[in-house]
């Protein structure tokens, strides 16, 4: 992999965060403010099965 391919993949990243909270902020927001009240090791769970998924999707494409 070379720098191109991780800054692009940096800028894609960025895009797909933004898209929520430019097209339904109001639901952006209500989403947030439901993820304040999780505990941290549920916080933790979500984040996990993120990089679970994340390295799978990496996997399949690679």
């Amino acid at each position: 992999m070379d720098s191109n391919t991780f800054w692009a993949a940096l800028a894609l990243v960025l895009v797909f965060e933004g898209l929520l909270p430019l097209l339904a902020p109001r639901g952006w927001r209500n989403t947030f403010q439901k993820l304040l009240v999780l505990r941290d090791g549920q916080l933790r769970f979500f984040g996990l099965c993120s990089v679970l998924l994340g390295l799978v999707l990496l996997w399949l494409v690679g």
